[in-house]
C-alpha cells in the first residue's frame, strides 16, 4: 500500500467542494459538499505516513489517523470506517466541527513543510458518512449484564460517549437531559450549517435503539434531587456542560436587545425544529433587519455572526479585542464568516451599550492595541486613547464564553465540591467527585472547550467507573 501514498508532492490539497456564499447565506444546510470515493482516495493519499503521526498526538482522541487515510487511499472503505469508530463515538461529528486547523491538520508534517495539510476531518466525514450509507455502522449491543446500573445527568457529547461505553460493558444506564431532545449543544448550539441535526439524530437514536434509557425534560433538581439518583444508581455521572453566560461589564449591557449567545442560537435551532418560539416570533431573538453586533472572538461567535446573516440581518458585525491571529476561534470559520459578509473590527473592544428607552440602539468601542503578555502568555489588549467609535445595533449579541451553573444548588446538593471557577472538584485520575459513587467529566470538570474534549472525558470516565464497580469487594475477616 505504501505506493498508493506519499502524493503530496505531486497532489494539491483539495477541500470538499463549497457552495457559494451567495446560494448559501440565506439557508442552515451544510456548506460543504462531500467527497466522491476517488476524491477521498486522492486526498487520503496525500499522507506522508511520517514515522511520528503528529496529527493522531494531538488528537485528544489519538484517532488513528494515519491507518485510516492509508485504509482509505486503497478503497478500503469499510476498514478504514472501522478503524475510525474504533476510537471514537462520534467521528462524522467531529469530522465536521472540530477545529482541526488547531488540531490533527494544524499538527500535520507537510504542513510544517509547505505542502498543504492532508484533508484530515474531511476524510473522517467521508468515510463515516459512508459507513452509515452502506449500512456498517452496528446497532448498539449490551454486553453481558453486569446487574448494575449507572445514571448519567447530561445527554450532550460526554453524557453520550460515557454512556455508550458503560453500555457495551454490561451496565443498565439511564441518561437525564433537562432537553427535551438528546445531544446538549450538539442540538441547541451549533447551527445547521456547520452540523445538520439529522446527523446527531442517527447518533442518538442508535443508543437508544440500543437500549439506553433517556428520561428527557428531566431536571435534576426539580424532578430528582441527586441524592435521589445515588439511591437509584450504581454510580452517577455528572456531565451537564457548562451554560451560565459570561457577562458583558460595560455600561448599558442590562439594555433590551442584548441577549446571550446561547439563548440565540438555541432559538435559531429550535425554529429549525419547527418548535414554537415566542422570543423569536416576538423579533427579540431574530436579526431580521437589525444591525448586529457579536461580542467575542470564539467559535460560538462565528456561529451567532454566520446565524444572524441566514436570519436576513441588515449589518453583522464582530467586535473582537485582539487581531486575527490571536482570535480563539476556527479561522476557517473566519473565512467562512466574512465570504458571507460579515465585518470584523479587529483589536476594538465594547465600552457600553448605547440607546434611548432601556433599548439597545448602538455599541460604543475603543481600538485597542496588544501590550505586554499577561499570566497565560497571550498580550494583553489595551485601549488606545481617543479611539473610540460608535458602531449601530438593534441586537447585541454576547459570545464571551461560558461559565458553570451552581450545581449544589441546582442539583440539590450542597455538599458536592466545587472550583472557584464553579467547575465541579475531580480527581483528574478518578474522575471521582467528593461524594461516593458520584464521578464527572467534560466541561463540567474541564470547564468550556472542545467536543472533543468532552468525547475523551467521556471515555475515560466510563473506564473509572468500571474500574470501580468492578473492583473486587473485599471482606474482612472475622
Amino acid at each position: 500500500m505504501a505506493e498508493r501514498m506519499l502524493k503530496f508532492t505531486v497532489i494539491d490539497r483539495r477541500t470538499p467542494e463549497k457552495r457559494a456564499a451567495s446560494s448559501r447565506d440565506r439557508d442552515f444546510h451544510e456548506i460543504y459538499a462531500d467527497f466522491i470515493d476517488a476524491k477521498a482516495a486522492e486526498q487520503a493519499s496525500r499522507c506522508s505516513q511520517c514515522g511520528i503521526p503528529f496529527c493522531q498526538t494531538h488528537c485528544p482522541l489519538h484517532n488513528n489517523i494515519p491507518d485510516w487515510l492509508r485504509m482509505t487511499a486503497a478503497g478500503r472503505l469499510e476498514e478504514a470506517y472501522q478503524l475510525s469508530q474504533a476510537t471514537n463515538a462520534m467521528p462524522e461529528i467531529c469530522g465536521r466541527i472540530c477545529p482541526q486547523d488547531r488540531l490533527c491538520e494544524g499538527n500535520c508534517v507537510i504542513e510544517q513543510s509547505g505542502h498543504g495539510t492532508v484533508t484530515i476531518g474531511a476524510v473522517e466525514r467521508y468515510i463515516n458518512d459512508k459507513a452509515w450509507e452502506e449500512g456498517w455502522v452496528a446497532p448498539l449491543v449490551q454486553g453481558p449484564s453486569r446487574g448494575q446500573s449507572v445514571g448519567v445527568v447530561g445527554a450532550g457529547p460526554a453524557g453520550l460517549s460515557a454512556a455508550e461505553r458503560l453500555f457495551e460493558l454490561g451496565y443498565d444506564v439511564t441518561v437525564y437531559d433537562r432537553y427535551d431532545r438528546p445531544g446538549g449543544l450538539l442540538v441547541y448550539g451549533i447551527p445547521g450549517f456547520k452540523l445538520e441535526k439529522d446527523v446527531v439524530a442517527r447518533r442518538t437514536d442508535r443508543l437508544a435503539e440500543g437500549g439506553i434509557v433517556f428520561k428527557l425534560n428531566f431536571e435534576v433538581g426539580r424532578d430528582a434531587t441527586l441524592e435521589d439518583l445515588r439511591r437509584t444508581h450504581d454510580a452517577v455521572l455528572l456531565a451537564t456542560g457548562v451554560y451560565a453566560a459570561k457577562d458583558l461589564p460595560v455600561p448599558g449591557a442590562g439594555s433590551g436587545g442584548v441577549v446571550a449567545a446561547l439563548d440565540y442560537l438555541t432559538a435559531s435551532n429550535r425554529k429549525g425544529y419547527g418548535d414554537a418560539v415566542p422570543a423569536f416570533d416576538s423579533g427579540e431573538l431574530d436579526a431580521q433587519g437589525k444591525n448586529v453586533v457579536v461580542v467575542g472572538g470564539g467559535d460560538t461567535a462565528m456561529d451567532c455572526v454566520r446565524t444572524a446573516i441566514r436570519q436576513g440581518a441588515e449589518s453583522v458585525t464582530c467586535l473582537y479585542r485582539r487581531d486575527r491571529e490571536n482570535m480563539p476561534g476556527s479561522l476557517r470559520e473566519v473565512q467562512n464568516a466574512e465570504e458571507e459578509g460579515v465585518v470584523f473590527e479587529w483589536l476594538a473592544g465594547p465600552r457600553a451599550v448605547t440607546g434611548d428607552a432601556g433599548r439597545a440602539g448602538g455599541v460604543r468601542a475603543a481600538r485597542m492595541r496588544l501590550g505586554p503578555a499577561d499570566a497565560s502568555g497571550r498580550q494583553s489588549p489595551e485601549p488606545i486613547e481617543n479611539g473610540d467609535f460608535e458602531i449601530k445595533a438593534d441586537l447585541v449579541i454576547k459570545a464571551l464564553g461560558f461559565d458553570p451553573e451552581d450545581l449544589p444548588t441546582t442539583l440539590g446538593s450542597p455538599d458536592l465540591e466545587v472550583s472557584r471557577a464553579g467547575t465541579v472538584k475531580i480527581d483528574r485520575r478518578s474522575k471521582a467527585t467528593n461524594l461516593p459513587g458520584v464521578y464527572a467529566a467534560g466541561d463540567i470538570a474541564r470547564g468550556a472547550s472542545l467536543v472533543v474534549w468532552a468525547i475523551r472525558d467521556g471515555f475515560d470516565a466510563a473506564a473509572a467507573i468500571h474500574k470501580q464497580l468492578s473492583a473486587p469487594v473485599l471482606v474482612a475477616a472475622e
